[in-house]
């Protein structure tokens, strides 16, 4: 299986943003999270991965194919679910997805109907096939969305932010599906919630501003910061004091009270409890820094 390797990729709009800045990543077959806040450059980086958007300058090369430049060719390739897409909300799951597998080629009917079983039952949708697509949850939309995916068998699957608002046994089916595909074929996961890169990705990427902070396997990240991270219940009051005298890396509140994080080397005193490192702690510290 090959890897991709993304080397020197950078994009700057029109209007003069800059989404991507010198980007270099090497994505192996598993699931690869690429987390970062809104607005991070992630959906563009997933744009010119599924060969929507033009890069200003690097290289993208998948096995012998140049991505930029063979795009046809990778097409045939990949499978891409957008962070928002549309269904026809009168038409059952089994007849988008048989007229969606005519658009890809897959001309024998035999074949086809033979591929949309396995792919409804898949993604667990077969028991819906006859229901039409504008009575689906958000998380069998979602489902949908990966079955059409995967209808060229795809050996990249991109897939953008796609547990956003999926209650939690849906988020849960969501993971189960993508950690199946990943143990065939590379699957990009572009998120901003922490535990899903936490639970399903062997590999991560932390991106913020157009650029890569920090990429590595998530529980090794963790080790790295592990006995320097300290918490304390303060006042809200005195959050801004705490954050001009410490590396405070997140707040939230507890029963109406500010919790703070610190990461600090050594064990800080004034009332501070060490705590378990999580994946969490190393996003928040990295994003606190840039």
């Amino acid at each position: 299986m090959s890897t991709l390797n993304i080397s020197g990729l950078s994009k700057t709009y029109s209007n003069g943003v800059q989404a991507l800045n010198n980007i270099s990543l090497e994505i192996p077959k598993g699931v690869f999270g690429l987390l970062g806040p809104n607005g991070a450059g992630k959906s563009t980086l997933m744009r010119i991965l599924a060969t929507l958007q033009e890069a200003d300058q690097g290289s993208i090369s998948f096995g012998d194919l140049d991505v930029l430049k063979q795009k046809e060719e990778l097409r045939k390739s990949l499978g891409y679910l957008p962070q928002s897409f549309g269904l026809y909300p009168k038409i059952s799951a089994e007849v988008l997805l048989s007229h969606l597998a005519v658009l890809k080629g897959i001309s024998n009917k035999f074949k086809r109907k033979e591929m949309v079983k396995a792919l409804l039952e898949k993604t667990n949708l077969y028991a819906h096939r006859k229901k039409n697509l504008g009575g689906f949850s958000g998380g069998m939309k979602q489902r949908f969305g990966i079955a059409q995916a995967l209808l060229s068998n795809p050996k990249i699957l991109i897939v953008d932010e796609p547990t956003a608002g999926l209650d939690p046994l849906e988020r849960n089916r969501f993971h189960n599906l993508l950690s199946e595909i990943g143990e065939t074929a590379i699957v990009i996961l572009s998120t901003h919630i922490v535990d899903d890169v936490k639970e399903l990705c062997t590999n991560t990427a932390i991106i913020n501003q157009g650029e890569v902070l920090l990429k590595g396997n998530p529980l090794e990240l963790i080790k790295e910061i592990e006995g320097k991270i300290f918490r304390k219940t303060i006042l809200k009051k005195e959050v801004k004091d705490y954050k001009k005298n410490y590396k405070v890396i997140s707040e939230k509140l507890l029963s109406g009270k500010p919790v703070i994080h610190i990461l600090n080397e050594d064990h800080p005193g004034n009332g501070f409890s060490p705590v378990q490192a999580e994946l969490s702690d190393v996003y928040f510290s990295q994003i606190f820094d840039h």
